[in-house]
C-alpha cells in the first residue's frame, strides 16, 4: 500500500494557521517602532536646549530711585530669546546706580532703567530726615524745580480724588535724564526728583511710589 500525498491544504484549518500570529505581532510592533524612530527624527528641538545667559534681575520690590546694593540684586539665567535688550549681566553693574523707575520683584534689570546718583547730595544733617527719590508723573513740573524749593507729594485716591501724601517736602535736586532720549510722558519715564523729608513720611512715599503715581505741587 502506497502512501498518501501530504499538502497542507489537507490539514484542519486550525492547525494550517498555528504560529502564524506571533509571525504577524511581530511584523506589526517593528512597523511601529519604524514609524516612532521616524517622528522622534523629525521632532523639533526643545526649548529647553535654546542658548540662555545671565541676567541681572530685582531680588525684591524696589522703589523708583533708590540706590542699589548687592541686596537688592539677583543673577539668573535667562533665554537669550527672552532677554530684554540692554540687560545687565553681572551684578557690579548696579552697585551704587539710582534706579530709574519702580522694579517689581525678579524684574530684569536693563542699562536705561540706571542712572548715576548726584554728586554730593546736599542735606539737612537732621538725623529725623531721610531723602526719598520720586518718579514724576508730570515731567513739565521738573523745570520748575530748584533745590531749596518746598513741595506738597499728592498720588490719586481710590475715590478719584487727590490724596497728599507728604507736606513742605524739600527739593534736594532733579537727577538728569542721562539715556539721552528725553523724559516719556509716562510715570515710570517721567523726572526723578530727590525729596527731603521727615523719615515716617518718607516711608510712605516711597512705598506709595511703586503703586500709584506721584505728583508734586509747588509751595
Amino acid at each position: 500500500m502506497g502512501i498518501p500525498a501530504f499538502s497542507l491544504s489537507s490539514l484542519p484549518a486550525g492547525r494550517r494557521f498555528r504560529g502564524r500570529p506571533s509571525f504577524l505581532i511581530r511584523r506589526v510592533l517593528a512597523i511601529a517602532l519604524l514609524l516612532t524612530a521616524g517622528v522622534l527624527a523629525v521632532r523639533p528641538v526643545k526649548a529647553e536646549s535654546s542658548p540662555s545667559g545671565p541676567a541681572v534681575v530685582s531680588a525684591r520690590d524696589i522703589a523708583a530711585g533708590s540706590v542699589l546694593s548687592p541686596a537688592d540684586v539677583r543673577l539668573v539665567q535667562v533665554p537669550d530669546s527672552l532677554r530684554p535688550a540692554g540687560a545687565l549681566s553681572t551684578l557690579e553693574a548696579t552697585e551704587g546706580r539710582l534706579l530709574a523707575g519702580a522694579a517689581r520683584s525678579g524684574e530684569p534689570i536693563t542699562d536705561a532703567r540706571l542712572v548715576n546718583p548726584p554728586a554730593n547730595i546736599p542735606g539737612s544733617g537732621d538725623s529725623g530726615k531721610s531723602i526719598v527719590p520720586v518718579r514724576l508723573s508730570e515731567s513739565a513740573v521738573a523745570s520748575l524745580l530748584h533745590p531749596g524749593e518746598r513741595v506738597d507729594v499728592v498720588t490719586a485716591s481710590s475715590d478719584g480724588g487727590r490724596q497728599v501724601l507728604a507736606s513742605m517736602a524739600v527739593v534736594v535736586t532733579v537727577v538728569p535724564d542721562e539715556t539721552g532720549s528725553g523724559y516719556g510722558t509716562a510715570a515710570k519715564d517721567g523726572p526723578l526728583v530727590l525729596l527731603e523729608l521727615p523719615a515716617d513720611s518718607a516711608t510712605q512715599v516711597a512705598a506709595m511710589s511703586l503703586e500709584r503715581a506721584v505728583a508734586v505741587t509747588l509751595r
